[in-house]
């Protein structure tokens, strides 16, 4: 009997410590800023990312988006995730390429040939790499989603040409590469906040400004160009960011969860992204609008235009980060 009841007591306490422990969670709802409407396709990641939070969570931690810029710029919302009074902001390389500089190699002109490179970089040893920067600046980068491609509209004419590209007044964003790109294409580029731009297209005091189809299509930047020109000069991530202090009160598991929730999410809205690219095309010609391309020959002219921004960009870009991404794209490339 006693050997039994020592057997017993033996396997319940084996079976005890070979159960799985229960995570841990607590109550959290993380304010995520972005300067897009709701419509645009960065909603698709926050809403998968905030139900991989709850069905994981068992309801307890979710997401609750704020679109439009509503907290601020992307700018100020960076600021603020960095000081605590947001979670979380969902925003453009550049708006944190004056805070950390290995970001600041995704403004280079043509980096990018393909969605395959994309994927690889914003996922593999060149995101380490950043994102191992990050907390000394006060952020957790969880993961890297996707504005897209870049193009051009404008009010005045088609652009069938790089010449055709002199005189017109450009809003671009506040950032010394854009600025430098647009210069050596003989326009006049305009530094502006996202959320300013409609209302200057619409009064003539910029004739046209740059971004990727789904952000022309939401932002209804159709009401105010007529041409539409697809250069994909330039690729936008979208970093997915934390505050610190914030990240640091999160327990292991609660880390684990929000890690692995972002990650998933970026599978939603890269494909969502990619999903409405063409479709923005198709319905930004329905609304009026005059798609081109430029020839190859043009296109080879644009290059060799911007190529020296390379060089120029380096004090902004540092050299050592310049020479991780473009070691790493060589690797791909297989030369």
């Amino acid at each position: 009997m006693k050997t039994l009841k020592t057997s017993l007591i033996a396997l319940l306490t084996t079976t005890a410590f070979a159960a799985p422990a229960l995570a841990d969670y607590n109550s959290h709802t993380f304010k995520v800023s972005n300067g897009a409407s709701e419509d645009h396709p960065v909603s698709a990641g926050v809403n998968a990312m905030s139900e991989c939070l709850e069905a994981g969570s068992g309801g307890k931690m979710k997401l609750r988006g704020f679109y439009n810029g509503q907290l601020g710029d992307d700018a100020e919302a960076t600021q603020s995730v960095r000081s605590g009074s947001i979670e979380m902001v969902i925003t453009g390389a550049a708006a944190i390429g004056g805070i950390e500089p290995a970001m600041s190699v995704f403004e280079l002109p043509f980096m990018f040939a393909s969605d395959a490179e994309v994927d690889a970089i914003m996922t593999g040893p060149y995101f380490d790499y950043v994102a191992e920067k990050m907390p000394e600046h006060g952020l957790v980068m969880l993961s890297i989603w996707e504005n897209g491609f870049r193009n051009a509209t404008n009010g005045r004419h088609a652009i069938n040409a790089v010449s055709d590209f002199e005189g017109l007044n450009f809003r671009v964003m506040q950032n010394p590469i854009f600025l430098d790109t647009f210069r050596r294409l003989g326009a006049n580029p305009v530094p502006m906040a996202f959320g300013e731009v409609f209302t200057a297209l619409e009064t003539g005091a910029v004739d046209g400004q740059e971004n990727p189809l789904p952000l022309i299509q939401a932002s209804k930047f159709y009401e105010v160009q007529k041409y539409l020109t697809l250069t994909r000069h330039a690729y936008s991530p979208t970093p997915v960011l934390m505050g610190k202090t914030v990240w640091d009160g999160l327990n292991a598991d609660e880390q684990a969860l929000v890690q692995s929730c972002a990650d998933t999410a970026r599978d939603a809205q890269t494909a969502r992204s990619r999903a409405v690219t063409e479709q923005a095309r198709t319905e930004l010609q329905a609304e009026g609008m005059e798609v081109s391309e430029l020839s190859a020959e043009e296109m080879d002219k644009l290059r060799a235009l911007v190529a020296p921004v390379y060089e120029a960009g380096m004090e902004t870009v540092g050299r050592e980060n310049f020479d991780a991404l473009m070691g790493e794209l060589k690797a791909l490339r297989g030369n």
